[in-house]
């Protein structure tokens, strides 16, 4: 899909006239759903024109133009595609990424990444190399051979930003795709040497039938990206399965070859398992051995985005379109060979506009669509009244339109020092109702923390012994920092201290998905839980949801309080609006999922305390003290260097 295609010769006529840029809109909003920015429709209108001079000047008129060509798989969309052909008949693909900055800011700890105004974008090298690799990896040869490149095209950028962006991609797979500025392209350059600038040299006007199959091709995992994805993935460490982890792989993968058999759509597997069994890395494994299958068009989706973006750092490029966030609508390409992983499914939206007769509308598409989708869930993670589905719902579903259903369940626990007697204790406590009993395991570290400065030194501690240690709560403080440093410390708790009152204050975690460019030490929303300097913020359950790390502190807000032999909710306390509205009645197992979830994410350690002077009193009733271990002498003097 694109906006529209021709010749440059063609196109060049084109951008001169007022009304094809109208034109270009309403097709934009017909193809997308969505009409344009207007920054975005500037934007074509300063650089359409300027590349069709360049390509004129070079004498390539004759070759074929795709303006903003659509990427299924990543939602994303390439600025100009240019299509030519070389004298072997292969046909060869040029990846423009237009920009209009005049200025610009980097800094060296962050190379992937460009201050532009007060935006913070991907360098334009890494942004046209990933959409030279989905071209590659993407678009299925078996009617043509293709040869890829990209470059950047920064028409008005002076040369010392040029010479500044191509030092930060020097020495790195971005190098090889040239970023170009006003000096490189100067129109009065010789014809034949602008095109070996813009990577055209021995390119030639394609043939109509090569064009023809371009446009035709189907958008999916190729074999090579496949293998590539399957062998990181089946040799990392964090993919290793242990006892029922590996026989529900072993389940699911029976399940999806019965189902590839029967060569029809509409087969259901739901993986359910508590948290700390294995789901996420079951999931990933099976990503990895289905990439071994032929002729599978697989997806990995998750509605969290965090976890997305954890789980592509893991796989590296390789997981490029095939691992992605399931947001609202259908991924791109799928069909009767599609196998769909979906993890933390028990995040999947369900508001009213996306229900139909009590069924979230696009999981029921996606599911009808694929041959094979895996759901993995735990019906207790459910957070949210627009969020998530049950075995139950998935079950009766799948019944109601003749669709096979099979269920697995992972019972074992592996998080939490693989202590089910923690797990068991946890679910008692957050019980509606009714006693829990007192903590009196020995295979896991549990204790109460009796003010924030002692969690805060336990945290500190631990973080220079070099484990990864974190601070969550529940949304009871507001969360109105800007999307830049410094960031504002609006959790805070007064409490006394042995010198009177205190006030302990701390920042939410980032908002941004990166780190902040301009301090790199502060990690972004996604990298929260595993980067150095998110124990400097506290996390709330939408940021540690499906992660884990080693040492864990929960502060319970006012919004869940104990009372007598119940839990009472608070809703007024929480600042989530998409929450606070409900009655103390709805309210309230939300509540108990969130800190369920909060409490389950320390694989060594984990130390709760409570806002609430009712509930931490109660809690002491059934927690031994925190002790504070004495750290190290390397401890102590890394302490003092910090």
């Amino acid at each position: 899909m694109h906006l529209f295609g021709g010749t440059v010769a063609e196109t060049a006529k084109e951008v001169t006239r007022p009304e094809f840029f109208a034109r270009c809109e309403q097709r934009f909003l017909s193809a997308f759903g969505s009409p344009p920015s207007p920054q975005e429709v500037r934007s074509w209108r300063r650089s359409w024109p300027v590349l069709m001079d360049i390509l004129l000047a070079a004498e390539l008129g004759g070759l074929r133009i795709l303006l903003e060509y659509a990427l299924p798989a990543t939602g994303e969309r390439v600025d100009a595609l240019l299509v030519g052909e070389g004298t072997d008949g292969v046909l060869d693909l040029v990846a423009v990424e237009l920009k209009q900055w005049t200025r610009l800011k980097t800094v060296p700890q962050l190379p992937g990444l460009v201050r532009v105004g007060e935006r913070v974008v991907q360098h334009p090298a890494r942004q046209v190399g990933g959409y030279a690799s989905y071209l590659e990896d993407w678009i299925a040869q078996d009617r043509i051979r293709m040869r890829v490149q990209g470059i950047a095209v920064l028409h008005d950028a002076p040369s010392d930003r040029i010479a500044e962006l191509r030092r930060l991609s020097a020495g790195g797979p971005s190098e090889r795709f040239p970023v170009l500025g006003h000096d490189d392209l100067a129109t009065t350059r010789p014809p034949r040497d602008l095109a070996r600038v813009l990577g055209c040299a021995d390119v030639w006007p394609p043939s109509e039938t090569n064009v023809q199959f371009l446009l035709e091709s189907e958008h999916r995992p190729s074999p090579g990206l496949l293998a590539r994805a399957g062998k990181v993935i089946e040799g990392h460490d964090a993919f290793r399965l242990i006892g029922a982890q590996d026989v529900a792989r072993q389940d699911v993968l029976h399940a999806v070859a019965a189902a590839q058999r029967r060569r029809r759509t509409g087969s259901v597997v739901v993986v359910t398992g508590g948290p700390g069994t294995g789901k996420t890395v079951v999931a990933c494994r099976l990503l990895g051995d289905l990439c071994g299958r032929q002729d599978t068009n697989l997806r990995l989706l998750s509605p969290s985005g965090t976890l997305t973006r954890q789980l592509k750092r893991t796989v590296g490029e390789s997981s490029r379109g095939l691992i992605a966030t399931f947001a609202g609508k259908l991924p791109n390409g799928l069909g009767a060979d599609s196998v769909i992983l979906v993890d933390e499914a028990h995040r999947a939206r369900t508001g009213l506009a996306e229900q139909r007769t009590g069924f979230p509308i696009v999981l029921g598409k996606l599911i009808e669509k694929a041959a094979v989708t895996v759901l993995f869930l735990d019906e207790r993670q459910i957070i949210r009244p627009t969020e998530g589905v049950t075995v139950n719902e998935v079950r009766q579903y799948a019944s109601s339109r003749g669709l096979d259903f099979s269920l697995i369940e992972l019972r074992t626990q592996f998080r939490c020092n693989g202590s089910q007697a923690y797990h068991h204790w946890i679910d008692k406590l957050l019980a509606p109702e009714g006693p829990a009993p007192v903590w009196q395991g020995s295979d896991y570290d549990l204790a109460l923390a009796d003010n924030p400065d002692q969690f805060t030194r336990w945290v500190d501690t631990h973080v220079a012994a070099g484990d990864t240690a974190r601070v969550t709560a529940g949304f009871c403080w507001p969360w109105d920092s800007p999307s830049t440093p410094p960031l504002v410390p609006e959790v805070e708790i007064p409490w006394n201290g042995p010198q009177g009152p205190v006030n302990w204050a701390r920042p939410w975690n980032f908002r941004e998905d990166d780190a902040a460019f301009d301090a790199p030490d502060i990690p972004g929303r996604p990298f929260w839980a595993t980067d150095p300097g998110g124990h400097n913020q506290v996390g709330c359950v939408y940021t540690a949801q499906g992660l884990e790390y080693t040492h864990n502190v929960v502060i319970i807000g006012d919004d869940l309080v104990r009372r007598g032999d119940r839990w009472v909710a608070q809703p007024r306390k929480s600042h989530d609006t998409q929450l606070n509205w409900l009655s103390p009645e709805r309210y309230l197992p939300y509540a108990l999922n969130t800190y369920r979830v909060l409490a389950t994410r320390g694989t060594v350690a984990t130390r709760l305390y409570s806002t609430d002077s009712l509930t931490q009193a109660y809690l002491q009733t059934l927690l031994p003290p925190h002790q504070l271990s004495a750290p190290s002498e390397d401890d102590v003097e890394s302490l003092a260097r910090d």
